[in-house]
C-alpha cells in the first residue's frame, strides 16, 4: 500500500491541530475527511465561529463532517462508508470505542508531551507552570483510558527559561505536524513497534497529569517563591491567563489578568502580596522571597498592554492585593 490509497480520516478542532492536517494534505497524503466541532458561538459578540480545521477542510475541498454526538446512528454509518484506513486525532476530543476502533490501522493521537507525562488537557500549560526544562510530542495507538495507549514515535523538545504556554504551543504544534507525517509513513511501511506506556512508567520516576484547566485554577498565590510565582504566569500566558484581584481606597474590586513578567531577585520585609509602583513605570509586587515585575497585563474592562500605557491612564497609587 502507497499513501495514494491509503485512507486517512484526520479529527481536530483548534490550530494545534491544523499544523497536522496541512502537513499530511501538502506532501500529498489521500485525506478522504475531516472530523471537526460544530460551529459555536464567539466572543462579546456571540457571533458563530467556525473551527481553525473546519476553515482549512473548506478552503481545501476535503469533506467535511460536524457531529454533535459521537454515538449517534448516522454518524457511525457515515464512519463506516468512508472506509478509512486510518484516523488521526489531533487536539479533538475523547472518542467511543465504536470510534476509534474502526479503522483496520486503529486511530492515532497527536499529544503535546512525552508521555507517559502530562497525561490530560492542558500538557503544555502544565510542563510550564511545574518548570519542566523538556517536553516534547508523542504519537500513539488510542486505547480506551485517555492519553494510555502504546507509543508509537516521540520528540522531545527543550521548555526555553522565559518561555511561556503560547510559543511553547507554537513550536510544539510544528513538530507534531513532522511526527504525524514520519508516523503515518511508518504505518504504511510497516515500520511501526509500538511500546506499551506501562514498560516506560516505571523509569520515568514521578508521573504528573495534566487535567484541564479553570478560571479558579488561574488566580496567583502570591506566597510562593518568586520562580514558582514566574512559572505559573509564564504557563498560563496568554490563554487561559494568570490573575489576581486587586481592591482600590474604596474597595472596589478589579481583576488584573498578568501575562508577562520578570523577576527581581531582592529581598524585602513586606508581606507577600504588596502592591509597589511609582505610578509611572513600573507595578511590582511582592513573593515570599523577591518580587516579581509586570511588563504585560489587562485590567478588567481595558485591553491587554504594556506597564507604562497602562499607568499613563490609570492611577494604581492606594490599590491592594486581594488574597
Amino acid at each position: 500500500m502507497n499513501k495514494n490509497n491509503f485512507r486517512i480520516l484526520f479529527m481536530g478542532t483548534p490550530d494545534f491541530a491544523v499544523e497536522s492536517l496541512k502537513v499530511l494534505y501538502e506532501n500529498g497524503f489521500n485525506i478522504v475527511g475531516v472530523i471537526t466541532a460544530p460551529d459555536k458561538p464567539a466572543g462579546r459578540g456571540k457571533k458563530i465561529q467556525m473551527s481553525a480545521v473546519k476553515k482549512y477542510a473548506l478552503e481545501n475541498n476535503l469533506r467535511l463532517l460536524q457531529p454533535t454526538n459521537l454515538k449517534n446512528a448516522l454518524f457511525l454509518s457515515q464512519l463506516t462508508d468512508i472506509q478509512a484506513d486510518l484516523q488521526i486525532v489531533v487536539a479533538f476530543r475523547m472518542l467511543p470505542e465504536a470510534v476509534w476502533a474502526m479503522p483496520k490501522y486503529g486511530t492515532i493521537n497527536l499529544h503535546a508531551s512525552l508521555l507517559p507525562q502530562y497525561r490530560g488537557a492542558a500538557p503544555i500549560n502544565h510542563a510550564i507552570i511545574n518548570g519542566e526544562t523538556k517536553t516534547g510530542v508523542t504519537t500513539f495507538f488510542i486505547e480506551k483510558e485517555i492519553d494510555t495507549g502504546n507509543i508509537i514515535f516521540q520528540e522531545e523538545v527543550p521548555v526555553l527559561p522565559d518561555e511561556n504556554a503560547g510559543q511553547l504551543h507554537d513550536k510544539l504544534m510544528i513538530i507534531g505536524g513532522k511526527l504525524i507525517k514520519k508516523t503515518v509513513e511508518a504505518l504504511i511501511n510497516k515500520e511501526i513497534s509500538a511500546v506499551s506506556q506501562n514498560k516506560l512508567i516505571s523509569n520515568a520516576g514521578e508521573i504528573k497529569s495534566a487535567p484541564k484547566i479553570f478560571k479558579d485554577d488561574c488566580k496567583i498565590n502570591w506566597h510562593n517563591k518568586t520562580q514558582t510565582v514566574y512559572n505559573f504566569i509564564r504557563g498560563l500566558s496568554p490563554y487561559p491567563a494568570a490573575w489576581t484581584e486587586i481592591a482600590d481606597k474604596n474597595g472596589k474590586h478589579f481583576t488584573l489578568k498578568i501575562y508577562k513578567t520578570e523577576k527581581i531577585s531582592e529581598t524585602h520585609s513586606h508581606n507577600p502580596g504588596t502592591l509597589i509602583s511609582d505610578n509611572k513605570t513600573f507595578i511590582k509586587i511582592t513573593t515570599s522571597d523577591a518580587y516579581i515585575n509586570i511588563s504585560e497585563l489587562q485590567l478588567q474592562g481595558k485591553k491587554r498592554m504594556n506597564i507604562k500605557d497602562l499607568l499613563n491612564g490609570f492611577d494604581i497609587s492606594g490599590f491592594v492585593i486581594v488574597d
